[in-house]
């Protein structure tokens, strides 16, 4: 299950975040009502890390209980080969929730042998005109596969069974990743006038500088990263690797700081507040966001 965030992290060992774009627009705190807002998509991503059996009784103790009005229509996955992922509707948000599993960090770090990914460009059978220059890690990219199609039937049949035409996809860490590659997967197949929101918490760096541009031109991106994370500055952008537009940076201070631009060096952001990953620290990595732990 953890194999590709290892191979993301290996990717950035002993390798400083490259100082490529600078700080251009004004950094802004968000108000206690916008990080508020985050709460019950918090609570969602954080549920993505419970087990499939779970998530479709919708009995995952307090992560669930959160959210106590969700509808949950359809969950997959093992944790382990497959992540697990759960779809379903919120009648308070009005909206279908996509949520995808998240991975522990404690399986993040150790060394292994086998970190081998590389850019490819995203699979035409499932992202049809999708211009081949857009590439994303290959890990990242077979993880989204595997659920793809299901989440896929599984949006279908909330949008109609609820009468909505909003989709917000939710996800920490790898589960962010995969949530993404949802975000540019689902519209291709959705009706035209479907709304959709993105929300990634510790997001690792996805795909190449079009991929990025790509999202920022398409997708309706929020992804927040906690003080010292080190894997949101994973993989490397001396790979090839960008980070798109939408970073929200909680710092050391508590406040929420909205970064804007692509990989934004100001140090109230992530690249230039962890600009190496021995810089990092991994207990950030699953929160708290705004109080919320992510995990099951």
């Amino acid at each position: 299950m953890s194999s590709v965030l290892l191979a993301v992290l290996l990717g950035a060992a002993a390798v400083k975040a490259s100082p490529a774009v600078s700080a251009r627009q004004s950094i802004t705190a968000l108000s206690t009502a916008q990080i508020d807002y985050f709460t019950p998509y918090t609570y969602y991503a954080s549920a993505g890390h419970c087990p499939a059996t779970e998530t479709i009784t919708w009995t995952c103790g307090s992560t669930c209980a959160a959210n106590p009005d969700f509808k949950p229509v359809a969950s997959g996955g093992n944790g382990d080969s497959v992540q697990y992922w759960f779809v379903g509707f919120d009648p308070n948000l009005d909206t279908v929730i996509v949520a995808h599993q998240g991975t522990d960090t404690s399986k993040i770090l150790p060394v292994v042998t086998d970190a081998d990914f590389f850019l490819t460009s995203l699979d035409s059978t499932l992202f049809p005109g999708i211009s081949s220059s857009i590439e994303v890690h290959s890990g990242f990219a077979e993880s989204q596969a595997d659920t793809a199609t299901q989440v896929l039937a599984a949006v279908k049949t909330t949008m109609a069974e609820y009468g909505t035409s909003t989709v917000t996809m939710v996800g920490h860490s790898l589960g962010a990743a995969i949530t993404l590659l949802d975000s540019v997967y689902l519209p291709l197949w959705l009706p035209a006038g479907t709304t959709f929101k993105t929300i990634g918490y510790g997001l690792p760096r996805v795909g190449n500088q079009a991929f990025a541009n790509y999202v920022d031109a398409h997708v309706h991106l929020t992804h927040i990263n906690n003080k010292e994370d080190p894997v949101p500055i994973c993989p490397g952008r001396f790979m090839g690797f960008v980070h798109p537009a939408g970073e929200v940076h909680i710092e050391d201070s508590g406040e929420w700081a909205a970064c804007p631009g692509q990989d934004n060096t100001s140090d109230q952001c992530i690249v230039g507040d962890v600009p190496y990953i021995w810089d990092g620290d991994t207990s950030n990595h699953s929160g708290p966001y705004n109080g919320v732990e992510m995990g099951c």
